[in-house]
Order: structure tokens, then sequence, then C-alpha cells
């Protein structure tokens, strides 16, 4: 869990639980209260799952210390096993993002998970991610990649 809290524990550090002061920050989060209610309460299941974890009780020392709203959060002892559910984003290009989330766990690797986001297909969050990944795909790659193939 020691590793699992330093990966979790590095992005959270330089992530404020407080509400963003960039108004754009806290719109790009169309259900930032609950976000934030989930990470804190999957926090808390971890927590109650490696309690000798230091690594773990550090990084929730110094959430606790930094950010008001994740001691209110975690002061309110909800624990949550986040395996489904739906998140949503509004992208400053293509507007708002629906994709169901799915956790899987890998019993190869025990206390690993696999988290899966998708849009609905053919809807318009399906259409919007198709148009975003389109803008990633490089012309010379595919080229390269067609003409290996025919050889």
């Amino acid at each position: 869990m020691a590793r699992a809290a330093r990966a979790i524990g590095e992005p959270l550090r330089h992530r404020r639980l407080d509400p963003p002061s960039d108004p754009n920050g806290i719109d790009f989060f169309t259900d930032w209260n609950d976000g934030v209610n989930d990470v804190v309460a999957v926090l808390r299941a971890e927590a109650g799952r490696n309690a000798h974890d230091k690594d773990l009780s550090d990084l929730i020392g110094e959430l606790s210390t930094r950010s008001n709203e994740f001691r209110v959060r975690w002061a309110a002892h909800n624990v949550k096993l986040h395996r489904t559910g739906t998140k949503r984003v509004r992208h400053p290009i293509v507007g708002e993002v629906t994709v169901d989330m799915e956790v899987f766990e890998l019993p190869a690797d025990p206390g690993q998970t696999l988290v899966i986001y998708a849009p609905e297909p053919a809807s318009p969050s399906d259409d919007a991610l198709a148009l975003l990944a389109s803008w990633t795909t490089n012309p010379q790659r595919i080229a390269t990649d067609e003409a290996r193939n025919t050889h």
C-alpha cells in the first residue's frame, strides 16, 4: 500500500481539494463537490484497510493541515468502495463529456485495480471524445504503420 499512497499522494499533494480560485478550474469538473467527496471517502476506505501504512497516514495528515475542505469531509467518516459511476467534465472546446466508470480488481496483482472510462456509444460524449482523439492522430505515423503492414 505504501507505493499506492505515494502514487496517489503526489498528485493529491499538488491538487487542491478546496474549490479552485480560478473559476475555469471549478467549471471543468461539473460534479466537483461529489468528486471530492468520493476521493475522500475512497481514501478513508483505504486508510481503514491499511491502518498501519505510514505513507498513507502522512498523506492524510498533510491533506488535513492544508485543506479545510478535506478536514470537513474526513471528519464526516464517509467510506466508499467506488466501483462504478458516472463522471462529467466540461471541456473548453467540446463541452460537457459524460463517461461511465467501472473499477476492476486485478487478481494477479492484489491491491491493484484497473479503471475503465467509456462514453455511451453514439452519444454526444462519444462524438466529442472521438473528435479530441482525432486531434492526436499523427498522419505520418499512420502512413508509416500502413507501409509496414503491407510488406
